[in-house]
């Protein structure tokens, strides 16, 4: 019969990544992201309008689509600055990102409640 022992340290190691994964999820668990550019998340609060339009060319794709919700303009900009560098998103000096071929802009219509997003990508 063969004994199965932990090393001595490892319960801790494995403690610890239990520890992390049930702290992290609820994080995760509420995370929406856009159907139609599967990496890109949604802004807390807002919430996509059906719709959207996902088109493949020879050149790359073009994406549309919009969201909604009870947020701010400010609120849905500071995070797209500080989640999109992490995803491969460079910010371009005119406000739009650019990763690899594509470029997404972002455009906010502020004076409207509940406020407006639209999102497009397009080849660059």
């Amino acid at each position: 019969m063969t004994e199965f022992m932990l090393h001595p340290r490892r319960p801790c190691a494995v403690l610890a990544s239990c520890l992390f994964l049930v702290l992290a999820a609820p994080a995760w668990a509420g995370q929406a992201y856009l159907s139609e550019l599967e990496d890109l998340p949604l802004a807390p609060g807002l919430v996509e309008h059906p719709g959207g339009v996902l088109f493949d060319s020879p050149g790359g794709r073009i994406i549309d689509a919009t969201a909604g919700g009870d947020t701010t303009a400010a609120a849905v900009d500071g995070f797209y600055r500080q989640t999109l560098p992490a995803l491969g998103w460079a910010r371009q000096a005119d406000g739009s990102y650019r990763r690899d071929t594509e470029r997404l802009r972002i455009t906010v219509d502020g004076d409207r409640r509940p406020l407006a997003v639209h999102f497009s990508v397009e080849p660059r």
